[in-house]
């Protein structure tokens, strides 16, 4: 039994400090040289926090850039997929629900000009941006609504797009609440 019972403990307690100190240690380490030191980068408006900069919200008022959709129904404690497949028969009516949906709101855009992402769910389902595409196809619908010239929004657009890390990692995004949050400040 104490040869068996001894290595056992041993490395029980060399696991538990591998994996219960050390380990969250060193990722903790590694978070603070993220831009926001590892905690999570909430996003104010007027005093009151609005939301989390990672983390999508719903967006599908008209006098708003439109969220991209999620398949969780941004729920953050439960992320994921759909998981169903690009040839699914209610994956691909869902996807022509958005489109047709998207087309009645956004008339001035053809079919083959609109994002994918504005009809697809991200892996995660809680995507927080969208590509400057994404939210320029949208600024017909919100010009006329609030009437604010196109081309104040495509600067306004262009003012809230994020550029790829270093230059290189990732593409162009723009934060969906973020956005939404200056173009409410446009009218103030």
């Amino acid at each position: 039994m104490k040869t068996q019972l001894f290595p056992a403990l041993k490395l029980t307690l060399m696991c538990l400090l591998l994996f219960v100190i050390i380990y969250p240690l060193v990722v903790l380490g590694f978070a603070q040289f993220a831009p926001s030191k590892g905690k999570v980068p909430f996003v104010e408006y007027h005093g009151r926090i609005v939301g989390a900069d990672n983390i999508g919200q719903k967006f599908d008022q008209d006098q708003y850039f439109n969220s991209r959709p999620s398949a969780v129904s941004y729920n953050a404690a439960g992320s994921g997929g759909s998981n169903k497949g690009t040839t699914n028969p209610d994956y691909l009516a869902q996807v022509q629900a958005r489109i047709d949906t998207f087309l009645v709101h956004n008339p001035t855009v053809p079919k083959a000009e609109i994002p994918s992402e504005l009809v697809t769910a991200s892996g995660s389902g809680l995507d927080p941006h969208l590509s400057p595409k994404g939210a320029l196809v949208q600024i017909d619908r919100i010009a006329k609504i609030r009437n604010i010239s196109k081309e104040k929004l495509v600067a306004l657009v262009n003012a809230q797009t994020e550029k790829p890390l270093l230059g290189l990692f990732g593409t162009e995004k723009v934060n969906v609440l973020k956005l939404n949050i200056a173009l409410e400040a446009l009218k103030n």
